[in-house]
């Protein structure tokens, strides 16, 4: 049997679920959450967190009041001039326009761009500015 590896660095940065009844989620989430060991983040009027998954009202900052299809994934770039490019190729490439380059309030140096997919979800991809990593990716091998 030959040996499979997995060697990236993080493809995906989060997640997030914009959902109707945010109550009904949270006792969904923190009953999982406990399960299996993932502390709950922090929370909000409209939205919670744990890791990299975001959960929210479509009133929530983050959802800017609308329901953009059923998920809402972030891409990790490198730098700002990658958010630049995926905006401009997405675009290119059949997406609509959520959310131009720019920085966003979430934290210092968060620099993101959003566009929607030909199925109505809201895809990013966001630098979180410098930063030190202690590894450049994980290493998996089966």
């Amino acid at each position: 049997m030959e040996t499979a590896q997995l060697h990236r660095g993080r493809l995906i940065d989060h997640l997030q679920l914009v959902v109707r009844d945010l109550p009904a989620s949270r006792r969904f989430y923190e009953a999982v959450f406990e399960v299996l060991g993932i502390p709950l983040g922090g929370s909000g009027e409209d939205y919670f967190w744990a890791d990299e998954l975001f959960i929210s009202t479509a009133s929530s900052e983050a959802a800017a009041g609308q329901f953009t299809g059923r998920h809402h994934l972030a891409f990790q770039a490198k730098d700002r001039a990658m958010v630049d490019a995926f905006h401009r190729e997405a675009l290119a490439a059949g997406g609509k326009d959520n959310g131009a380059p720019g920085e966003r309030r979430y934290h210092p140096g968060y620099y993101g761009a959003f566009v929607i997919d030909p199925d109505g979800n809201n895809i990013e991809a966001v630098y979180h500015g410098e930063a030190k990593q202690n590894v450049e990716s994980v290493v998996v091998t089966f």
